[in-house]
């Protein structure tokens, strides 16, 4: 890794304008100003997995119009449509690509579920276009695209809300109140768990792009390579060029509330080791990764986040995973039931936080669950429940029709700085070193190398899909 990225020279980005690559500026059109009673017209931008529990949580709002859908697969959106029509919705707008989309004056906002390699450009074009933005996690495929995504959304003026749907769990806001109030004394650290019972990818053959893809759509920003399953639908996650690995796709949830509850914003040290193992396959991305971050309080105080990311068979913690914190049906969760506990689902994915008087632990995404056990006996706390996905979408309809960005439960600024832990981490277990890092400047202190996976993720941005430098 170390000698690829020495023979490299950095390949920076480009400042195109907004114009000139098809975007409309927010400069030349006037803003529609919404009412109470008007229906923001929204489109969602990537429907193929993620993407398609974006349209069903709109679809149950009721101020809200799905007036176009954006896809590079005509198969996907044909599925989508034929959806929307059996739901008795109306018919959107289809378009294959954004920049079309963002043409379109009609339009108030956009919802984003591409590929990580997409995110913060398409959010950023949508800001420069006059677009309010809900942005899947990671916000950023790295460090740097994530802190112009911030700029832009402050320079436009734009209502943008990542996609940490957790923070609009009534649950879990309820629990971050009583650690922040000291429920379980003094919080010193947090443990965050990713695991998930993911099976081998397998070796995938070249083959030809499937007919109704635009491959080199889907690919934008990235190098282009030649066309396997396991570079696209789903399996892009645990390849480097165009994801994070499960860190930065489950785990960034649980990176956030792990931050959220103890009130901590960018480390000052960041450590990770692990490996790609059991499987022998094109995965790239480790599916056993430990990873460590370090804070530095004012008050001269030191915090402590840790995490792992655990695949394939192991044991739950902390109630996590278990029938008692509200896990899943296991025979839902991966289809191995026959191989899993009787206690509950194969995953263990949440938190749990370690305080002077006891410790807490929490549960994951819908109907978020937590428990606590508190003193020197460890007696158990009952259980608390509630919050649902749509809440986190509803949320951001509100912020829309209000303009009140204080009133967002996941700001991009937030999103930023947990997305901001899952690039450190990654380069730090990539580089086989700790990083060191200025949470003021938001820099690599003393590492040439770290910052040049940070910043552009050892590869660099295609034209004329470059992250501006100048939003």
């Amino acid at each position: 890794m170390s000698k690829e990225l020495n023979r490299r020279d950095f390949l920076s980005v480009g400042t195109a304008s907004a114009t000139a690559l098809g975007v409309v500026s927010v400069l030349t059109q006037p803003e529609r100003v919404l009412g109470a009673n008007d229906r923001v017209r929204v489109a969602i931008c990537g429907v193929h997995g993620r993407g398609n529990d974006h349209l069903e949580n709109f679809a149950k709002i009721k101020n809200v119009e799905i007036a176009a859908l954006c896809d590079i697969d005509d198969s996907v959106l044909s599925k989508r449509l034929a959806q929307m029509d059996k739901m008795g919705l109306p018919k959107p707008v289809t378009y294959g690509d954004v920049r079309r989309l963002l043409e379109d004056k009609s339009i108030d906002a956009i919802s984003i579920a591409t590929p990580n390699h997409w995110h913060s450009l398409m959010a950023i074009w949508a800001c420069q276009a006059g677009k309010d933005v809900y942005v899947e996690k990671p916000c950023s495929h790295n460090l740097w695209e994530g802190g112009q995504l911030v700029k832009a959304s402050k320079r436009y003026n734009r209502i943008v809300q990542h996609g940490t749907q957790i923070r609009s769990s009534t649950a879990a806001r309820e629990m971050v109140q009583k650690l922040q109030n000291g429920f379980i004394g003094e919080t010193y650290m947090a443990r965050g768990l990713c695991f998930k019972w993911r099976d081998t990818i397998g070796r995938a053959a070249v083959q030809p792009v499937p007919a109704g893809v635009n491959y080199d759509l889907w690919t934008g920003p990235a190098p282009v390579h030649e066309f396997t399953k396991n570079r696209f639908h789903y399996n892009w996650h645990w390849n480097w060029t165009y994801g994070n690995g499960d860190l930065g796709n489950q785990g960034v949830h649980q990176v956030d509330v792990a931050r959220w509850g103890m009130g901590l914003r960018f480390p000052n040290k960041v450590s990770a080791m692990g490996g790609h193992f059991m499987f022998d396959d094109d995965q790239q991305t480790p599916n056993d990764l430990n990873c460590a971050f370090e804070f530095d309080l004012p008050d001269g105080k030191r915090r402590m986040i840790t995490f792992e990311v655990r695949h394939w068979i192991t044991n739950h913690e902390a109630a996590i995973g278990t029938q008692k914190l509200g896990s899943p049906d296991p025979k839902k969760s991966t289809g191995l039931a026959k191989l899993g506990p009787t206690s509950g689902g194969h995953n263990t994915v949440g938190n749990i936080f370690y305080g002077s008087k006891g410790y807490l632990s929490t549960g994951d995404e819908d109907a978020v669950t937590y428990a606590a056990w508190l003193g020197a006996d460890q007696d158990e706390q009952p259980p608390i429940k509630g919050g649902t996905e749509k809440a986190h979408f509803q949320n951001f309809i509100d912020c829309i029709v209000s303009r009140n960005k204080a009133d967002l439960n996941a700001p991009i600024e937030e999103g930023h700085i947990s997305c901001a832990l899952v690039h450190l981490a990654n380069a730090s277990y990539r580089l086989g070193r700790t990083i060191n890092f200025n949470p003021e400047t938001q820099q690599v202190i003393g590492d040439e190398e770290a910052d040049l996976l940070l910043r552009d993720s050892d590869r660099g941005y295609r034209q004329p899909f470059a992250v501006p430098q100048d939003v």
